[in-house]
């Protein structure tokens, strides 16, 4: 079950006084245990009340109050959303965590409703189809997706001269000898001990991910189809060097000119077979 765990204002929180550095280290080995224990979605703390404000709802009418506001064992002062197998188990994580308040203070905790709870109004489900849909909505907008370059063998060549001449910046590089686990069998060629399992690289704050793979044809050249990375440069003798290096022992496929949506454009086949296509930014920054 989701709950969310309350701390309620007090005084001192309305007032605005911050926590000693003491407290802040105690919530913080606390946090440390609810994250490590796989609880923990997420928590903050709030400002005071003076710093917020509440808009009221009266038929059309919207009427916005400036806090501060009086009920002060009314407010919230932070809060926590935990994932537990019940609230016997909220309230036994609750009653190990540091007095969050100078003075006497409370933390509540509430469930979250879940669509199972309306299941008698939404007979047919087509609301919880929505929520559904909204949920898978709201994790793909926080997903993120990266390009896997797959070298067959020349991975680790490739990164090196993409740093030469691309300032890609390394961030992470292993090889299949550093697995912690014995790789299966015939699963790589005898000669890939040594080759890249895994790295991580940036190139004009593009995250990039490369491989080895499993499959060593560095003889017959690597094809990749459907996809090209993009470049866009601000300064023109910076882009004509960076497209003579990536054409060197590959393949022009538009040379660098002018088009309609760049001063200079032009696409390139690298000789480990990456596609690009770099571009000046248009003078009206489009």
């Amino acid at each position: 079950m989701k709950v969310m765990v309350i701390v309620k204002a007090s005084n001192s929180s309305e007032n605005g006084e911050l926590p000693d550095k003491a407290l802040l280290s105690a919530m913080g080995d606390y946090n440390e245990q609810l994250v490590a224990a796989g609880i923990m979605a997420s928590g903050d703390g709030l400002k005071p009340s003076k710093e917020g404000v509440r808009v009221r709802f009266s038929n059309t009418e919207r009427i916005v109050t400036k806090g501060p506001f009086a009920e002060t064992n009314e407010l919230v002062a932070g809060y926590w959303v935990w994932n537990v197998a019940s609230m016997d188990e909220a309230i036994a994580w609750v009653k190990k965590c540091p007095n969050p308040m100078s003075e006497e203070s409370d933390i509540e905790i509430r469930p979250f409703y879940e669509m199972a709870d309306f299941a008698e109004v939404d007979n047919d489900g087509s609301i919880a189809e929505q929520e559904q849909r909204l949920q898978q909505s709201i994790v793909m907008q926080q997903a993120k997706a990266s390009c896997y370059l797959f070298f067959s063998g020349r991975c680790e060549e490739a990164l090196t001269y993409y740093q030469t001449h691309l300032n890609a910046k390394i961030a992470m590089m292993f090889r299949f000898s550093d697995s912690p686990e014995p790789i299966p069998e015939g699963a790589i060629p005898a000669n890939f001990d040594d080759k890249i399992m895994h790295s991580e690289f940036t190139v004009a704050g593009m995250k990039i991910l490369a491989t080895d793979g499993c499959i060593d044809n560095q003889g017959d050249g690597v094809s990749y189809s459907g996809f090209n990375l993009t470049l866009t440069i601000d300064s023109e003798q910076t882009l004509r060097s960076v497209f003579a290096a990536l054409a060197d022992g590959g393949q022009v496929r538009m040379p660098l000119e002018e088009t309609f949506w760049s001063p200079l454009y032009g696409q390139v086949t690298d000789k480990f077979g990456i596609g690009w296509m770099l571009m000046l930014p248009s003078p009206d920054g489009n």
